[in-house]
């Protein structure tokens, strides 16, 4: 099992940044990408960014150029760093882990409250 705790949400206004964190424990070797996902008021969730172990990088076309997903293996840590923010990015946003052998992702954290007022 793996075990994800992300951090970092808030209000902030349109334009401003936010940095999220996601912390990973547990059997952390089972896993392979990280990413980060989101789900707005009355809409489905959706695909922000993932990176893999390797460091390769994947953006939904919509936070390109604003959002930077990265990731620090020695701490176990995935990072979004969210520029430019628009009132479109408010959302629960959820770290995920995908699993190594089936490609699926299977855990999720329990999320983090992004809001951005214009």
């Amino acid at each position: 099992q793996v075990q994800l705790v992300e951090s970092g949400g808030g209000s902030v206004q349109a334009g401003g940044s936010l940095r999220l964190s996601c912390a990973a424990s547990g059997n952390i070797l089972s896993t392979n990408a990280m990413g980060w996902y989101r789900q707005a008021p009355g809409k489905t969730r959706e695909l922000v960014a993932t990176i893999t172990s390797g460091g390769s990088r994947n953006y939904a076309d919509s936070v390109k150029d604003r959002f930077t997903i990265s990731r620090d293996n020695a701490k176990n840590t995935v990072y979004l760093q969210m520029s430019a923010l628009k009132a479109d990015d408010t959302g629960v946003y959820y770290c995920a882990a995908q699993t190594l052998f089936t490609g699926r992702w299977d855990y999720w954290g329990q999320g983090t409250q992004v809001t951005v007022s214009s």
